[in-house]
């Protein structure tokens, strides 16, 4: 089993930074790409950004050049720098994993809360 364990969220006023972490651990640490979704009050799940083992980054629209997710494959941890937020950024951030069978991703944290003050 996989366990991910998020940290960093917190108020902000806009405009701010925040830098997310996530840790993943378990007995057997079988995943590949990583990344991160939010999910606001009200909205659907929606993703924010993933990263492959190998580096290779997927942003959504809205987060583009705000935005940069990064992971130490050694540390087994991904990270999402947040900077330039928006009030419409509010919402709680999901870490994701993708384990062993490609597209499916299994594994999930708690959350933690972002909220972004106007």
């Amino acid at each position: 089993q996989v366990q991910l364990v998020e940290s960093g969220g917190g108020l902000v006023q806009a405009g701010g930074s925040l830098r997310l972490s996530c840790a993943a651990s378990g007995s057997r640490l079988d995943i590949n790409g990583m990344g991160w979704y939010r999910r606001a009050l009200g909205k659907q799940h929606e993703l924010v950004a993933t990263i492959t083992r190998g580096g290779t980054t997927n942003y959504a629209d809205s987060v583009k050049g705000r935005f940069t997710i990064s992971r130490d494959n050694a540390k087994n941890t991904v990270y999402l720098q947040m900077n330039g937020l928006k009030p419409e950024d509010t919402a709680r951030y999901y870490c994701a994993a993708e384990g062993v069978i490609a597209g499916r991703w299994p594994y999930w944290g708690q959350g933690t809360q972002v909220t972004v003050s106007s």
